[in-house]
């Protein structure tokens, strides 16, 4: 995974893209532009994982914020990103985003705000030197907590403070400089590439292409695949890995169109993300035999779309059958 300063292509880019003549823009950092996709997606993230709870089985504390590390950027430009952050340059995790209504929020916890302290302990330093190591450690340790249970933190000048979290689906998200249009989901990770973000038309679509990951990590694609013994090399792209890989993706696609709904997002928004998607120009072929074609996402989306209408107007409960009777892989 690149260091955060790869960014920097997405912004020579757009300034590329400025008419001769034109002003450019006020602030070209591409850490700027970084960090307020970060707060959309925290946003979109805290909505997601909050609104659809009932439909989890195993839940995480949600903060509503997602982390930043100095270690993410590399030495000649990590003043300028941490600027960006309002971040202190010393060796410390901040917070990089906060969603609005979050209990990070509600706090007065601020971005940029360095965490020195968690639970009364040292914050974890991570197992390698990968530069997401700490972060990776602080997640994983956080989502081990009861859903509900309060949180103290020494978030360094802000003070002292105590978060009491909001039971969600598990996953925390993160955001990779990247100018790829692409996203993945770990099992309890969303990554989302800058080029997805930027791809999207509004938010609404890109809460349709993050509820595609999520739903991976609800249904537990990662785990039943591997359980299922797939392919995960060159293998994946024929027979029955293949086969199965799709299926993860037509459902993901199915329940992505609840998980928009049940946070109050327009369920509609997700095919037409995928109708654009599908139709962008240079988009690969590398995943024809892994994922439907575009023409059947979106006549699946549109269909979940169909019966989510339906149960509106007859007044019955959001539940997406797929929550209760998930098909096997095999």
């Amino acid at each position: 995974m690149p260091h955060r300063a790869s960014a920097l292509v997405v912004a020579l880019s757009l300034l590329a893209a400025v008419p001769a003549g034109a002003a450019a823009p006020a602030d070209p950092s591409p850490y700027a532009t970084l960090a307020a996709i970060e707060a959309r997606v925290a946003a979109i993230g805290f909505r997601l994982t909050t609104a659809n709870a009932a439909l989890c089985p195993v839940q995480q504390p949600q903060f509503g914020w997602i982390w930043g590390d100095p270690r993410l950027y590399d030495a000649d430009r990590r003043a300028e990103a941490l600027a960006v952050y309002g971040a202190a340059t010393r060796d410390a995790p901040f917070v990089a985003a906060i969603a609005p209504s979050s209990p990070a929020a509600a706090v007065g916890l601020r971005v940029g705000a360095a965490v020195t302290g968690i639970q009364g302990s040292a914050v974890p330093d991570g197992a390698d030197a990968h530069p997401f190591a700490r972060i990776t450690a602080i997640e994983t340790w956080l989502a081990t907590m009861p859903p509900t249970a309060p949180l103290a933190l020494d978030a360094g000048d802000v003070g002292p403070l105590t978060l009491t979290p909001v039971a969600g689906c598990v996953s925390d998200f993160r955001v990779e400089a990247s100018e790829k249009a692409g996203a993945v989901a770990d099992g309890r990770m969303v990554l989302v590439n800058q080029g997805l973000a930027q791809f999207a038309a509004d938010d609404d679509e890109l809460a349709a292409a993050i509820a595609h990951e999520l739903a991976h990590n609800v249904l537990r694609h990662r785990a039943r695949l591997d359980a299922a013994g797939v392919d995960r090399g060159l293998g994946k792209q024929f027979g029955r890995s293949a086969r199965l890989f799709k299926q993860t993706e037509i459902e993901a696609d199915r329940l992505s169109v609840w998980l928009l709904a049940g946070a109050g997002y327009d369920p509609a928004a997700a095919a037409r993300f995928w109708t654009r998607f599908g139709q962008r120009k240079g988009r690969p072929l590398i995943q024809a035999g892994t994922h439907p074609p575009w023409r059947d996402r979106v006549a699946s989306l549109e269909a979940e779309a169909a019966l989510i209408a339906a149960a509106r107007t007859a007044g019955q409960p959001l539940r997406p059958p797929l929550i209760d009777a998930p098909p096997p892989l095999e």
